[in-house]
């Protein structure tokens, strides 16, 4: 049987989609080290506004979401993407960064509304057993974003010995991102959306402004949210170092494109594979919870320890006239494959926790102000880790920060996956007559916001 317009699994397309377009292009952009920049001071102060804002957002972005609806409130982010990546073109002809660092404190703003969005459709929309599968399709279709991204700057600086990109490549990050933006205009709103078993994928009560503010506030007293919180700081906190002290560090321009292509393309094998895991019928819930936190475990362990072996290597980086090149075969062999496993850890981290946090509940709402409470605590670290690369710490006292951060994350992770139930408790259940008046009022809703 065809997809249908209003089943769970084509708007989780279409939202992949979407973020294949923006956040995808944003990846491969801040993949290349700098923004693409050959000093990377501007792309690391533009990364510490962005995430600052993030911060708040990505907390209030799940009440966004559920008081304005997912497609108008994706529509709108979708355009600070490409704002931001257009304010690069400025920096390459003024060499003022101040316009590149307000635009990523705005795109702060539009990805954490944007994340929660996202988060909310990906995790709640599925039934419980098909929730692995869900979060892998999204996360290949998104990495598909990654790839572009990092065939562009490849192709077009194939030839070129500048440590910075070409305008070309941000003005075709540009024009994708605005794809992406309107692309969002193609969801359906969620009280239309049903599972291929027929049920709704709308479980939950009316909110407002005052719900949604004291449910909010709740998330910094709620014990799995806190056991959430380290691994939450930690998993954005890792793109710094690998960006700017691997990829932006050890490899010329066109490589750091070329690594970003394999980078964001076995992401989508390392999520697609760990979701076989998690969907596993075979075993409990909770025990694939703690068998794929193992296997995350050790897949980070060997990570840094690969990287502490690269970083002895080249403890200062390599400058810009004998940086590594992909056809070097005897150099760029073992720190190619090490940046490729970086990006298999770190979708086996993402798909890892959003399966946790879709565990927690099949309710919309509160699903989707978990997710903005993850992706604001995420990117809580992300900008911090920034600012340290910004501030010239150095890169061994960053890998060791990494690490360290990593081994603090395991006690309390470990306590969520205990709390986790084979199935989950939801008890804001709405009855049909309930439903059928709130697929009214977004219908009233919808139609008043396109008049307006």
């Amino acid at each position: 049987m065809g997809l249908r317009y209003y089943s769970a699994m084509t708007q989780v397309i279409i939202v992949g989609f979407v973020c294949f377009l923006c956040p995808g292009m944003f990846n491969a952009l801040n993949g290349t080290g700098g923004g693409g920049q050959l000093d990377p001071t501007a792309g690391n102060n533009a990364n510490t506004a962005l995430y600052s804002t993030f911060v708040v957002f990505g907390i209030l972005g799940g009440a966004i979401v559920n008081l304005c609806g997912v497609r108008w409130t994706i529509f709108g982010s979708g355009f600070t993407y490409a704002l931001y990546s257009g304010s690069y073109i400025y920096l390459n002809h003024t060499g003022n960064s101040s316009f590149t660092i307000a635009a990523g404190a705005i795109l702060g703003i539009g990805a954490g509304i944007l994340w929660a969005a996202q988060g909310m459709i990906m995790v709640s929309y599925p039934r419980e057993e098909e929730k692995g599968h869900y979060i892998a399709i999204f996360w290949v279709i998104f990495n598909l974003g990654g790839m572009l991204g990092g065939i562009l700057p490849f192709a077009i600086n194939y030839h070129s010995d500048s440590g910075s990109l070409a305008d070309g490549v941000y003005i075709a990050f540009v024009i994708l991102e605005c794809l992406g933006a309107f692309l969002g205009l193609a969801l359906a709103p969620p009280a239309k959306v049903t599972r291929d078993d027929g049920s709704s994928v709308v479980l939950v009560k009316y909110t407002n402004l005052g719900t949604e503010t004291i449910e909010i506030l709740k998330l910094f007293i709620n014990p799995l949210m806190l056991g959430l919180l380290p691994m939450c700081f930690t998993s954005n906190f890792f793109y710094t170092y690998q960006f700017d002290n691997i990829n932006g560090a050890l490899f010329n321009v066109r490589t750091r494109g070329f690594n970003n292509i394999f980078y964001w393309g076995f992401q989508m094998v390392g999520s697609y594979a760990i979701s076989f895991l998690l969907d596993y019928s075979g075993f409990g819930r909770k025990t694939r919870g703690y068998v794929a936190f193992g296997i995350v475990l050790v897949f980070f362990n060997a990570i840094w320890g690969g990287s502490l072996a690269l970083h002895n290597k080249y403890p200062d980086g390599l400058p810009l006239d004998n940086r590594i090149d992909f056809k070097d075969s005897s150099r760029a062999s073992g720190p190619i494959i090490l940046y490729i496993f970086c990006g298999v850890g770190d979708a086996l981290c993402q798909t890892f926790a959003y399966w946790i946090i879709g565990a927690l509940s099949n309710d919309n709402q509160l699903l989707a102000r978990y997710i903005g409470f993850y992706k604001g605590m995420q990117s809580f670290g992300g900008a911090i880790s920034w600012q340290l690369d910004a501030k010239n710490v150095a890169p061994k006292n960053q890998l060791v920060a990494n690490w360290v951060l990593f081994a603090l994350s395991v006690p309390s992770m470990l306590y969520v996956v205990w709390r986790i139930k084979e199935h989950s408790e939801d008890q804001n259940v709405r009855k049909d007559s309930d439903l059928e008046k709130y697929v009214s009022n977004v219908a009233d809703d919808e139609t008043s916001a396109v008049a307006n």
